[in-house]
């Protein structure tokens, strides 16, 4: 009986971990502070991997982003190339919503999404529509960013339908030297 009992435990401790959630505020102290106005502001290039839900690797790219801000709100035209060939454009606008936060719009976004920001990480979750068969999908997405240094972000995003994990993207953004 102590087996059972000890493996009940473990099987509870389990699933009490299970339901935690790290939260953008637990990174409110750590440094670079990531300020989206000034990371997100000029030539940046994007370069990741679009992973499926078992985790291999199934397409690579790079995208070139133009961001700038115009009356308090921030734009980012994102050009992508994937390793197939396919290109793409998403068009991100991001405007303040309080302390820490933005609301993010693209064409492909249904609705909203939401940012928040504290020390050097950014969460933006929003729901993405994909082209699947003749259609689209819609996919929720996790994004989380987090600063490395004034110049080199790194991305990683979870992708869920009906809660289950259907892929993951990770990337790095780096901000390109201005032209003299």
């Amino acid at each position: 009986m102590p087996f059972a009992k000890s493996l009940a435990l473990v099987a509870l401790i389990a699933v009490v971990s299970a339901c935690g959630s790290i939260s953008v505020d637990d990174y409110a102290g750590r440094e670079p502070v990531f300020e989206p106005q000034t990371f997100f502001d000029g030539q940046l290039v994007a370069r990741g991997v679009l992973k499926d839900r078992s985790g291999r690797v199934i397409r690579q790219f790079t995208a070139d982003i133009e961001a700038y801000w115009t009356d308090g709100i921030g734009t980012l035209e994102e050009d992508f190339v994937f390793d197939d060939g396919e290109e793409s454009r998403r068009v991100w606008k991001l405007q303040p919503a309080g302390a820490g936060q933005f609301i993010a719009t693209a064409g492909d976004v249904v609705g909203e999404g939401r940012a928040s920001v504290a020390g050097n990480a950014m969460f933006l979750e929003y729901v993405l529509q994909v082209p699947y068969g003749d259609g689209t999908i819609d996919l929720a997405i996790d994004d989380r960013m987090y600063l490395l240094t004034p110049d080199v972000l790194i991305n990683e995003s979870q992708m869920r339908k009906f809660g289950f994990r259907v892929g993951e993207i990770v990337l790095t953004i780096e901000r390109l030297a201005a032209a003299n």
